[in-house]
């Protein structure tokens, strides 16, 4: 459960289906409506991507959730193609994004940078 403001705003999942042959991990959120466009999506994920890479040793985070692009994108996800899936019952053609241990370390220092430098 995500909190903001003491209140319950959401929830974050961080799932590694074979985890230790694969190495990949998969950040799932849900954000309550009048919680969105503040910031804390890209948080929950950046909390998740931290445990992945700094404490689980992840090779890769992968994504494909069209309402989380921006989040993907400002985390340093790069496009991996596209894939059919179904969503709310209709197919779909997804864009599938992917973070690799070492595109995140460069993405977080040039974030840090920022922040420093403000």
């Amino acid at each position: 459960m995500v909190l903001a403001d003491g209140e319950a705003a959401g929830m974050q999942d961080l799932i590694g289906v074979q985890f230790a042959a694969l190495g990949t991990v998969a950040a799932f959120s849900w954000l309550g409506p009048g919680e969105r466009g503040r910031g804390i999506g890209t948080e929950m994920r950046a909390a998740a991507l931290r445990l992945a890479f700094a404490r689980l040793a992840a090779r890769e985070a992968v994504a494909d959730n069209h309402a989380s692009n921006r989040v993907s994108r400002a985390l340093g996800y790069e496009p991996n193609g596209t894939g059919w899936d179904t969503r709310r019952g209709e197919a779909a053609l997804p864009t599938r994004w992917k973070l690799t241990g070492d595109r995140w370390e460069t993405t977080r220092a040039a974030s840090a940078d920022l922040d420093h430098a403000s």
